[in-house]
């Protein structure tokens, strides 16, 4: 039964600070160091090609750390000797290399076609001998991308009109006989073998069991939160339905889960025994998208009051903020949000158009115009520019120029 009872104030501010938002940026240059504790802190960190503004895996560290090197992310992910490794966690993520046996349970669910992996399954059997000779061929020849794997034709394999050869090493990422051993910098990646790519000891590992690995990933996801609802846990890696409030019972059991109420959530709610309690939270970002923060839109709904969604792919016309809209974080309070996007030839980040929540206040644009000069100059472009456009855009283009 639920022990403690929190108002929602307090529990927004328990999840920034698990996130890292209550802890004041460096105030000199980041090192690798910060940037590998944070990565740790989060657990995971989501990839997406998209590149508007960042690809996204770059701007949670800029949101909480500020203006570290972007070189920096890409030498602790994917340069020869680093800590981290990519799977399929939140979605395509980057994730501690510790935490690689946790998620050898998925792999075999993808080598046995279990639920979302039926497809990767289904292709595999369809054309084993391919498959065979495409690991093969990394086998011999070393690292590949899916373009220099001359075999197969383009356009016909079993997803997303991939060609068979990209079909098969993104089934063998998938279940684990291939891994990323780098990006190049069209962000393509480049396949090898486990046992070739990540360190022996993470090779070697023993693999838990299916329960244990679901126990640990759930103490990460709610060390990363600080409070959650079952969802939110759910959500956070992507776990499966099956045996899922079992885990959850077994983890309040042992103490690693307090169940506790918050005013206004209709769902039990759970606080990680060693969170954080700040009374303020000082912060001031620019988010992603993809943020662990706002990730899952029902929990952003329920934490900032805020409903928020990427129009991506929504028509034009039929889009509120814009093509990629970032949240503003003001404090404690999801303030405004902007339609960014980098025009890298002109040297601009381009506010397309902006718009502010019924609680800002008249600090909101000044601050925001601090936070988007700090991004244009880590991106190295040398002005902002706010188009008219958006109830916020006035006041923002007065406190940018």
């Amino acid at each position: 039964m639920p022990n403690d009872k929190l108002t929602a104030g307090e529990a927004r501010r328990i999840a920034l600070a698990a996130q890292g938002f209550a802890t004041p940026r460096p105030t000199g240059p980041v090192t690798k160091r910060q940037l590998v504790k944070l990565i740790e802190r989060l657990g995971v960190v989501q990839i997406d090609s998209v590149n508007v503004v960042s690809r996204t895996h770059y701007l949670p560290a800029f949101s909480r750390l500020g203006a570290y090197p972007r070189e920096m992310l890409e030498e602790v992910a994917w340069a020869k000797k680093r800590p981290l490794f990519e799977y399929w966690a939140h979605e395509a993520s980057l994730l501690p290399l510790t935490s690689q046996p946790l998620f050898r349970w998925r792999m075999q669910d993808a080598r046995d076609g279990v639920g979302l992996w039926k497809g990767v399954a289904r292709f595999r059997r369809e054309n084993a001998d391919f498959v065979e000779k495409v690991l093969e061929t990394i086998r011999t020849r070393g690292p590949m991308s899916a373009s220099e794997l001359e075999i197969g034709q383009k356009g016909v394999g079993g997803w997303w009109g991939w060609s068979h050869a990209k079909s098969a090493v993104e089934g063998l990422f998938w279940t684990g006989e291939l891994t990323t051993a780098t990006r190049r910098g069209t962000f393509e990646r480049v396949y090898g073998l486990p046992e070739k790519v990540l360190p022996r000891a993470i090779v070697e590992a023993p693999t838990p069991s299916r329960e244990d690995a679901h126990h640990a990933l759930l103490r990460i996801a709610i060390a990363a939160m600080g409070i959650a609802t079952g969802k939110d846990l759910r959500d956070y890696f992507r776990m499966p339905v099956e045996g899922f409030k079992d885990r959850v019972a077994e983890l309040v059991e042992d103490g690693s889960l307090v169940p506790v109420t918050v005013k206004g959530w209709r769902d039990q709610a759970y606080l990680d025994p060693a969170a954080k309690r700040p009374r303020r939270v000082a912060a001031q970002a620019l988010l992603s998208p993809f943020d662990n923060l706002i990730w899952f839109r029902e929990r952003t709904e329920r934490m900032f009051g805020v409903r928020y969604r990427i129009e991506i792919y929504t028509p034009a016309e039929e889009r509120t903020h814009g093509y990629y809209v970032l949240p503003f974080l003001e404090g404690d309070a999801l303030t405004a949000k902007v339609d960014l996007k980098s025009d890298r030839k002109a040297g601009v980040l381009i506010v397309q158009a902006s718009h502010a929540e019924p609680w800002a206040s008249d600090a909101t644009p000044v601050r925001l115009a601090q936070e988007l000069k700090l991004m244009a100059g880590w991106l190295g472009l040398s002005s902002v520019r706010v188009e008219k456009k958006g109830d916020l855009s006035a006041a923002l283009s007065a406190a940018v120029g």
